[in-house]
């Protein structure tokens, strides 16, 4: 199963891959983008079966990408979760209705982002 990663910070990305690594995910299986034109892109030549996408991006930000791609059909019910810096409520609730699996808010510890993607890597 490919998984993507969507943030605007390196730094970010290369922590979110790190810890997937640490889960035995094979590095191979990680893709990264910047933004979410970038991972529309990759998602159109590759087959994703889980997102992790930041909010606050350029371009294309989460809560616009995760509209875009849930109307291809092909991405519809892939999992998506949200990893933000946006806390408040409502945000929590514009994002599952743009249609977000999950919500997790930054700063995140490793455990935490494991046991969020643990259910959708051996769904």
């Amino acid at each position: 199963m490919k998984i993507l990663v969507v943030d605007d910070s390196a730094v970010m990305r290369r922590i979110h891959q790190n810890i997937l690594k640490e889960r035995g995910i094979d590095e191979g299986d990680i893709l990264d983008a910047e933004d979410g034109q970038a991972a529309l892109e990759l998602a159109s030549r590759n087959t994703i079966g889980l997102f992790l996408v930041d909010w606050n991006m350029p371009r294309l930000n989460g809560l616009d990408f995760v509209q875009r791609i849930r109307a291809i059909s092909g991405y519809a019910k892939t999992p998506i979760i949200m990893i933000t810096s946006e806390a408040a409520r409502y945000n929590v609730v514009e994002a599952i209705q743009a249609g977000v699996t999950n919500y997790v808010v930054k700063p995140i510890k490793g455990d935490v982002l494991l046991e969020k993607t643990g259910k959708y890597l051996h769904a």
